[in-house]
């Protein structure tokens, strides 16, 4: 059974940090894109970052650019996601994701992917 789990998620102030972990099982994960993404009370999922299947590029959403970095460890089948510098609109369930093929490039639409997690919720207030 393919799975997705995140981890990390929780209650931090503004201007805090958290780093999020995305652990894959199942199959391999190693060679496929990845990427996060995050749903807002009342609001669409939306893009966070994206991560080639080496690694060796990797893409963030405007909002979240110089605070957030989307990284994997293949070896481990792991995507992280560091989040500093946290503001109160980043609260957020995030979701870690998967392509079911092997493709070069990074992906931003939730339409890219095959495979989602359940989602880790992260509240950012004072």
């Amino acid at each position: 059974q393919v799975q997705l789990v995140e981890s990390g998620g929780g209650l931090v102030q503004p201007g805090g940090s958290l780093r999020l972990s995305c652990a894959a099982s199942g199959r391999t994960f190693s060679n496929v894109p990845m990427g996060w993404f995050r749903q807002a009370p009342g609001k669409e999922r939306e893009f966070v970052a994206a991560i080639s299947w080496s690694g060796g590029s990797t893409y963030c959403a405007d909002s979240v650019k110089g605070r957030f970095t989307i990284s994997r460890d293949n070896a481990k089948s792991t995507v992280l996601l560091q989040m500093n510098s946290l503001q109160p609109e980043d609260t957020a369930v995030y979701y870690c994701a998967a392509r079911l093929q092997r493709t070069t490039g990074i992906y931003t639409s939730t339409h890219d992917y095959d495979y989602w997690g359940q989602g880790t919720l992260v509240t950012v207030s004072s």
